[in-house]
């Protein structure tokens, strides 16, 4: 059996087609790539009404993550914020109501659909301090130390190479800045059938690390006070999970 994580353009590409899928099916109607059961644990059931009174339906109807970072990153005025995998813009459009006009909110997808679904949505909301960003979370185009959080709905599993997100998140935050995602955590026994499955990939539940892998790439690429909470449960073998941490002040 071959290794899916050996196949990085083969993932990227199943992940780019499904995420296109579901900002074509954002406009009308609910994305048809979750079943009625996945959208008891993914997507816009994930926030709480008053969150989902301040986006535009179609930024709901495409969201895939499976929490709402935003409700945990602890967001302040004049921050900048830059969300990885923003898809239809929700998180970012959250983000920006609570950094204000002297903050910055910033979305990067690799999906051409989903960044026009989300510039479409920003417009709709009035938002005039976000921007989103072509690229992939593993080669993120902004400069070193220029964002204060990084927050992720769901994302990271999705990467065939998580050292280097996490490399990554590290160079472009502040020494001391914050790490806020929520994303799927394997628990050890995850069997290796499941592991090999790209619709399982695709679905955020093959790729997912561990509880001790996360905090260990974590570490290993300059964050610590790390904090790793399951908030619910996505798979027989996993579950959602808020992800917390920090930037070595130092920046080592």
């Amino acid at each position: 059996m071959s290794d899916l994580t050996d196949s990085p353009d083969r993932i990227r590409k199943a992940v780019r087609e499904r995420y296109a899928a579901a900002a074509s099916g954002g406009g009308c109607c609910a994305p048809t790539v979750l079943s009625e059961e996945e959208q008891q644990v993914f997507g816009a059931s994930q926030y709480v009404e008053s969150d989902r009174d301040h986006v535009p339906e179609a930024a709901q109807l495409a969201s895939l993550g499976c929490g709402n970072p935003t409700a945990v990153a602890d967001l302040h005025d004049g921050e900048t914020v830059l969300d990885l995998g923003s898809g239809g813009g929700i998180d970012v459009l959250l983000s920006a109501r609570r950094v204000g006009p002297t903050g910055k909110a910033y979305g990067l997808d690799m999906t051409d659909e989903m960044l026009a679904l989300a510039r479409e949505n920003a417009s709709s909301a009035g938002a005039t301090n976000v921007e989103f960003l072509k690229g992939e979370i593993e080669h993120i185009p902004l400069a070193v130390a220029s964002v204060d959080v990084i927050i992720s709905n769901c994302v990271i599993n999705l990467s065939a190479d998580k050292a280097q997100v996490f490399r990554e998140a590290a160079r472009v935050l502040r020494p001391g800045g914050r790490f806020a995602v929520s994303d799927v955590v394997a628990d050890p026994e995850m069997d290796e059938t499941t592991r090999q499955d790209m619709q399982q990939f695709t679905g955020c539940i093959a790729g997912a690390l561990t509880r001790d892998a996360f905090e260990r790439e974590l570490a290993q690429a300059g964050f610590d006070q790390i904090e790793i909470r399951e908030t619910h449960r996505v798979h027989q073998h996993a579950g959602s999970a808020i992800v917390r941490a920090r930037r070595r002040p130092d920046g080592s």
